[in-house]
């Protein structure tokens, strides 16, 4: 019997404890008959006021995400989605293939959207070839995040690291804000890509995508997209930016 409202499909997620916009954003961009089902990574320290509070972070996500899969999957979801970002970006592609390698292992062999991989599918999508990015990390994720991409053989013409002090403030970083980081990284590239899941950036990419007169990918519009994709769920969402509209 399919379930009575993921009749469709069955998203397990998983998020951060401290992460207040992952949730809200999928749900607004919900289509009938898929229903995301969230898991928190228990967070103890929030700090992120450095590198070192940085990869700290990381190594609580590490020791702590294997737990939140095993809960998830008791609602038996048919796909899992990582509602975090800077872990999939770490190492470049290759840490981004293992660490989605891992997921689906403990997932049971599920498949798994990351932000990283979405957002390469995307830009591929625009034929994007040079990027300017808006994160929230400090420079140790930064320097991951360009990794990542120069890997693919993007050029990250600018970054701008909102050096957000606690996991929980990324949440705080205002639209204004977000605006001038957009407009600060728009130098000769053919798309903008903001990552961090945690930053409230939907709305405001599809915006911005009008005064720029180019792709603004924001990454939990983008994971979101990846896994209806994946699904075979073609279904247009709006107001959420060019790649669930016309993706």
């Amino acid at each position: 019997m399919p379930d009575q409202l993921g009749y469709r499909k069955k998203f397990g997620v998983i998020i951060p404890s401290t992460n207040t916009i992952v949730e809200p954003d999928f749900y607004r961009m919900t289509v009938p008959g898929v229903t995301a089902h969230i898991s928190r990574i228990h967070i103890r320290n929030q700090d992120l006021s450095s590198d070192e509070a940085f990869v700290n972070l990381l190594k609580q996500i590490r020791m702590e995400i294997k737990y939140a899969i095993e809960r998830v999957l008791t609602a038996e979801p048919d796909y899992m989605v990582m509602g975090m970002s800077a872990e999939t970006f770490w190492d470049g592609v290759e840490g981004n293939r293992r660490f989605t390698k891992m997921i689906s292992d403990w997932a049971g062999g599920l498949p798994v959207a990351t932000g990283a991989e979405a957002c390469e599918r995307a830009l591929k999508v625009f034929g994007a070839k040079k990027i300017g990015v808006v994160t929230p990390y400090q420079p140790i994720g930064d320097n991951n995040v360009v990794r990542f991409f120069n890997d693919l053989g993007f050029e990250v013409t600018a970054i701008k690291g909102l050096r957000c002090l606690t996991a929980v403030s990324i949440a705080h970083v205002t639209q204004d804000e977000l605006r001038r980081a957009l407009i600060e990284v728009n130098k000769d590239a053919d798309a903008l890509v903001q990552v961090g899941t945690n930053l409230s950036m939907v709305s405001l990419a599809d915006e911005a995508e009008r005064w720029l007169g180019k792709p603004v990918i924001a990454i939990n519009a983008a994971t979101w997209w990846m896994a209806l994709r994946d699904n075979g769920i073609m279904d247009k969402v709006y107001g959420c930016g060019t790649l669930l509209r016309e993706y």
